[in-house]
């Protein structure tokens, strides 16, 4: 793990980078902020987690970092044993985590909930929408940052998600005080995840809808060699994609509204 500490006083805000070692956007984006070296106004911790999985080019060593929170130290697994470090580091900070994904390229912003702190910070980011999570978060960073929002910053590996967490890691730490600068609040809708997407095994898989688009009863949002699969109900696309995850589609949402 890697921690740079800028500006003076005691950091109450805190970037945190590379929690999964095949996504390495927010990492490009902390080095580059460095490498402008811009006047920080106020301290804030920037922190690259899991080294050890970048340096190979993997999701994870022994164990999904983002499910091994709050960790512990003397854990059985490598990322259960850093996801203590990373907590110990981020107590007390307000905090942005940064990932990718496979599902959409433009950026949006997960939280445990709608809370204060995300209806503050979310509308202050270049971010389409907010997704509350709260009924999907064990082990996730959550456990170790009360204050906290993840933003999937686009497609994973693309130089698009690189620009987009760039983005994204200037308005967080320009609204909190620790680089000058403005941001622009806007309203962002709220989608609430209330049940996981199953993917059957097979030889191909597809997804026929957008995320965070409304899907009506009776339409194939997916299909799986040539199969497809029908919506029952009314619902929203969330994290969707035919290679996300093994053995999901993604989630399913309701649209509850906006914050900003």
């Amino acid at each position: 793990m890697r921690v740079e500490t800028v500006g003076a006083g005691k950091p109450e805000v805190a970037v945190v980078a590379g929690i999964h070692g095949d996504e390495p956007c927010g990492v490009r984006a902390v080095e580059r902020l460095l490498a402008t070296n811009p006047p920080f106004e106020r301290a804030a911790k920037l922190i690259v987690a899991n080294e050890r999985a970048l340096e190979a080019g993997v999701r994870y060593v022994e164990e999904d970092m983002n499910r091994a929170f709050p960790g512990a130290p003397e854990a059985d697994t490598h990322e259960a044993r850093l996801a203590y470090r990373v907590g110990e580091e981020i107590q007390d900070c307000r905090v942005l985590a940064l990932h990718s994904t496979q599902s959409t390229a433009e950026p949006f912003a997960v939280a445990d909930g709608v809370h204060e702190f995300a209806r503050e910070v979310v509308p202050e980011l270049p971010v389409a929408a907010l997704v509350d999570s709260a009924n999907f978060v064990e082990g996730r960073i959550f456990a170790s940052a009360p204050e906290c929002v993840e933003v999937e910053c686009g497609y994973q590996g693309s130089t698009g998600a690189v620009e987009n967490a760039y983005d994204l890691v200037r308005a967080f730490l320009e609204y909190l005080g620790v680089l000058p600068g403005n941001t622009q609040p806007r309203e962002v809708p709220v989608f609430r995840l209330f049940e996981r997407v199953p993917k059957e095994q097979g030889r191909s898989h597809e997804v026929h809808v957008e995320n965070f688009t409304r899907v009506d009863p009776g339409t194939t949002f997916a299909s799986v060699d040539d199969r497809p699969r029908v919506a029952d109900t009314e619902f929203y696309p969330v994290l969707m994609s035919a290679h996300g995850y093994d053995e999901l589609f993604g989630y399913s949402a309701e649209r509850v509204g906006v914050v900003g």
